[in-house]
């Protein structure tokens, strides 16, 4: 309860003969009426800084709430996952405790700028019963966990020496000092690699690949990479480069593009697509062949049963006894008579 003490006076003097003060007061009591509110974060938001590849189950921090109302009469807090986009993350509802259900990955799409944001909501169970929200941003330090890799994958060169060399460029997920300057070299196996190709870093993260030998055949050429970063400790990675070998004319531009696109199917791959056409075509034959002879054996049949040559009469039947005039005379003759 307030309690109020109000004062009124008039701006102006009251006239000759009225027997009243200039002022007068009154006291006004004020009864507030308590309400449910939300709870409150503190901090909201509220930032830690951890290390990207935490196992699951490591307890990162405790993030409570407070209540403003403290003379109603409710239980305490309870604690909820209101927004965790991969799903990283634990609140224990009675405490507050935050632990890890998965690793934690910088690199993962779900990280903004190094940053991880989850939200989490507190409960009362006051009538009606609220509720607020808080943020936990997580800064996610970097390690060194993803090796470097060759970007684009696709790479076209002159099947001579003059020109013919190509740049390609390394890329890692990791940032500094996990990431460049990167180191290039070529694998020991198989030996056609280093016979065939060299490889020469010019900045931190490219280098130019060029022939070593005179002449290549035109084709497509699988070409192993090995790249290394500057992490401690260092990683590396081979990455396949996919070179487009062509006949170049003076300006260094592949003349020979279509005949190149198809040696990039392979030699199996053209077998396996000229047989799938051979096998095809003869399976079509096959039916045309089949459908012709059916219509032959149907045609055939037709002819067999036509009402106007009917087999039937032409059936010729033998050594039948009896009937005939010749046959009675010959048995009459042949039977004794008595004397």
């Amino acid at each position: 309860m307030f309690v109020l003490t109000v004062a009124a006076e008039n701006q102006v003097p009251l006239a000759k003969g009225i027997q009243h003060p200039p002022q007068s007061t009154a006291t006004v009591s004020i009864s507030v009426i308590d309400v449910n509110e939300s709870p409150y974060f503190v901090p909201d938001p509220k930032i830690e800084r951890k290390e990207e590849g935490l196992p699951a189950g490591t307890v990162l921090t405790t993030f409570t709430a407070q209540d403003p109302d403290r003379y109603m009469p409710q239980t305490a807090l309870r604690y909820s996952k209101l927004s965790d986009p991969a799903n990283w993350l634990r609140i224990d509802p009675n405490t507050g405790q935050i632990t890890t259900t998965g690793v934690l990955d910088r690199e993962s799409p779900h990280v903004k700028n190094n940053m991880y944001n989850a939200t989490f909501l507190a409960s009362d169970t006051g009538i009606p019963p609220m509720s607020g929200s808080g943020t936990l941003q997580i800064i996610l330090l970097d390690i060194n966990d993803n090796a470097p890799r060759v970007d684009p994958q696709e790479a076209t060169t002159c099947e001579t020496l003059q020109p013919n060399a190509t740049n390609i460029t390394a890329i890692d997920d990791d940032i500094d000092p996990n990431a460049g300057p990167f180191a290039f070299e070529l694998p020991i196996n198989p030996p056609s690699v280093r016979k065939n190709w060299t490889i020469i870093r010019i900045s931190g993260d490219r280098a130019q690949l060029a022939l070593r030998i005179k002449f290549l055949e035109a084709g497509i050429y699988d070409v192993p990479i090995i790249i290394t970063d500057s992490g401690n400790p260092p990683k590396s990675s081979t990455s396949i480069l996919k070179v487009k070998v062509c006949q170049c004319d003076i300006n260094g531009d592949c003349t020979d593009a279509d005949r190149i696109v198809g040696a990039g199917l392979g030699t199996g791959a053209i077998i396996a697509i000229l047989l799938c056409i051979i096998t095809l075509l003869i399976l079509v034959l096959m039916f045309v062949v089949w459908m012709k002879r059916r219509d032959k054996e149907r045609q055939a049949k037709q002819l067999l049963i036509d009402p106007e040559d009917d087999v039937r009469d032409n059936i010729l039947k033998y050594d039948e006894e009896g009937g005939g005039e010749e046959d009675q005379v010959r048995n009459a003759s042949s039977v004794p008579t008595d004397r």
